[in-house]
């Protein structure tokens, strides 16, 4: 990996969950802690790489919806490094005027993400934590491309599960609501123990070593991130049940381990 763009207080040592990730995606933004973290991983769930992109598409599946309804602004909350199919790319597909903001706490996303985006007038990096919502909403790279009088999309996507229950996940969808107006989106993917308990038991373990836990929830207990919200069609569903392309039939698809689902503010 080029060092050249890691920041000098990057922790190389301890595996990033945006890392892993990146790994799992194909990317080249990790270290040697994150692909041991990874083979773990992929040692306990052969499919993780097959379950990070499908929980990518979902996310572009779902950007795409809401640009297509008309949402011109997308904050994307735990966003980690940027890949191909970014949000900007997606929602700028549809709109070249919709505005993102990416928001992550890890230093080697945010490095990156500025690397690749400098130059993007309608995209911007924020380097904050998920936990204080408040200083996502009140940060100034946020409030100059985001009017919250206006329609927003908050995503969360893969990122509620590193949330610990100590920490409040569901306030954090609730301030994010609270700081919208009707026809704002909130887009959400969880990890679910829901199929197979053994399996999402042995992941939580593998991400105690990690910058952030994985904390695996029911259907019902991720169903309340929605209160106050909306759902579209199809409700909360494995990632790849959520409005598939034509010709993406999927058998098994509790085998993906991940529920999504997005909502609206009436």
């Amino acid at each position: 990996m080029d060092s050249e763009w890691i920041p000098p207080e990057v922790d190389s040592q301890r595996p990033s969950v945006a890392r892993v990730y990146d790994f799992l995606l194909g990317g080249a933004h990790n270290f040697a802690s994150d692909r041991d973290l990874a083979t773990g991983l992929l040692r306990v769930e052969p499919q993780a790489r097959e379950l990070a992109q499908a929980n990518r598409a979902f996310l572009r599946r779902a950007v795409r919806t809401l640009a297509e309804a008309g949402i011109r602004q997308f904050v994307d909350i735990g966003s980690g490094i940027p890949t191909q199919g970014n949000v900007h790319e997606v929602a700028q597909g549809v709109n070249p005027d919709a505005r993102v903001v990416y928001v992550d706490n890890d230093d080697v996303a945010v490095a990156h993400s500025r690397t690749i985006l400098a130059g993007d007038e309608r995209t911007a990096v924020l380097q904050a934590d998920m936990r204080r919502p408040a200083d996502i909403l009140t940060a100034p790279e946020l409030k100059k491309l985001v009017d919250l009088a206006e329609p927003v999309a908050f995503l969360l996507v893969a990122a509620l599960h590193l949330v610990k229950p100590a920490e409040d996940p569901g306030g954090i969808v609730a301030a994010l609501r609270d700081a919208a107006v009707p026809g704002s989106h909130v887009v959400v993917s969880h990890l679910t123990h829901e199929a197979q308990p053994g399996k999402t038991a042995a992941i939580g373990k593998l991400y105690d070593r990690a910058t952030s836990p994985a904390v695996s929830r029911s259907h019902a207990e991720i169903l309340r991130f929605f209160d106050g919200w909306e759902l579209l069609d199809p409700g909360l569903v494995y990632v790849p049940l959520w409005r598939p392309d034509e010709g993406d039939a999927v058998d098994d698809p509790e085998r993906f381990l991940v529920f999504g689902g997005v909502g609206r503010l009436p």
